[in-house]
């Protein structure tokens, strides 16, 4: 069994080095790298990712630990798009070289879906809108249920920077651009990327077994639709412990006491919205949640805390600070940064009319109490 990369790659060979990262936050193991690139495209993966001595992706691994020998990505798994008379590709231009990209994008796409213990994972976020085109199409063509597309979104301040590689266990300050052309630093710890799954019909299982020549309705397609399956949060007071995708953090009694209520908030919000992405209504400052003071001890005490007048049950301004970082950091341990982004009790707001609350969307959420 092996899960392996297929992805595109032009001038900006960081979508390779950002997908491994996200993939590996998510809890996905790689194999194999595969890349479909042109010439230009291969000698800057080789000279940015591959260089022996400081190549990014060499540097990835040793940041992250991950034995180099884990997952096969050399020079000879970038496949360099050539034309008919073998000579390498320069840049996707013409219909002819588009036609030539199509064509390996199929028989790579073909090739690494032949086994059925194999998981493919296309990236579609490198290269040319054509190059991301032409891997769509070999996906939907030959992507199995188990397989899955992604695109990759990047903070925009480090998306196009040339130092941006992936987001370091220790953050690195960069020096980057704002929109009115002015200079600024920020460090790297404020870099967010996030694998966006791209549903996707199977045609392999949407034909499979058809004697016919029937093409199949959009209505009838769409039963084969692919999705990532809702990741829910579930926080279970009655065991101590938040569950999330396939781990599980068993928390501070105290700490999970205020997790527990701003949860709760979320779910007690009566606002009618397509989703939670953008509105803050569920958010408290500190004089809401000291009027949810009594909410929060009551978790505690289901936690098995003893009350006291003191601590999580007499919840202090200064306190509450250092529990919300408390909390990021542990979320950030057990899930990895990227759920984390999610899943913190985030601050909204410039002091002192600073709110709290959870970013992740109320239908995700799941408290057990009894």
């Amino acid at each position: 069994m092996a899960n392996i990369l297929l992805a595109i790659a032009g001038l900006s060979p960081q979508v390779i080095t950002e997908t491994l990262y996200a993939l590996h936050q998510d809890g996905v193991v790689l194999d194999e790298i595969h890349i479909i690139a042109t010439r230009i495209g291969r000698d800057a993966i080789a000279t940015q990712l591959l260089a022996p001595d400081d190549g990014r992706y060499f540097r990835y691994l040793k940041d992250y630990g991950i034995d180099i020998e884990r997952i096969l990505f050399a020079h000879e798994t970038i496949h360099v798009l050539r034309d008919l008379q073998g000579n390498p590709i320069d840049d996707i231009i013409s219909e002819e070289e588009n036609e030539i990209l199509l064509k390996e994008c199929l028989t790579y796409a073909y090739q690494f879906t032949k086994k059925p213990q194999n998981t493919v994972f296309f990236s579609i976020a490198g290269g040319r809108k054509t190059m991301s085109a032409c891997l769509m199409v070999a996906a939907q063509m030959y992507a199995r249920p188990q397989d899955r597309i992604y695109h990759v979104l990047v903070s925009p301040e480090f998306e196009s920077h040339k130092d941006f590689f992936y987001p370091p266990v220790k953050p690195v300050m960069l020096e980057l651009r704002d929109a009115k052309g002015q200079n600024n630093y920020k460090d790297t710890s404020y870099a967010r990327v996030t694998l966006v799954p791209i549903p996707f019909i199977s045609l392999r299982a949407a034909t499979g077994g058809e004697k016919n020549k029937h093409v199949p309705t959009p209505a009838e397609l769409f039963r084969y639709l692919v999705r990532e399956k809702k990741q829910s949060l579930t926080i279970d007071v009655t065991q101590g412990k938040i569950l999330y995708k396939k781990a599980e953090l068993t928390m501070m009694p105290s700490r999970l006491a205020l997790y527990a209520f701003f949860a709760a908030r979320k779910l007690n919000c009566r606002l009618v919205h397509p989703g939670c992405r953008g509105c803050a209504e569920c958010y408290a400052d500190y004089r809401q949640i000291s009027d949810g003071q009594e909410i929060i001890t009551d978790f505690y005490r289901k936690l098995g805390g003893a009350t006291e007048n003191k601590g999580i049950c007499a919840l202090e301004k200064d306190e509450l600070r250092s529990y919300v970082s408390k909390i990021r950091k542990d979320l950030m341990k057990a899930f990895g940064a990227q759920a984390a982004a999610q899943l913190a009790i985030e601050a909204v707001g410039k002091k002192p009319d600073t709110r709290y609350g959870i970013a992740l969307e109320k239908d995700k959420i799941k408290i057990i109490v009894a």
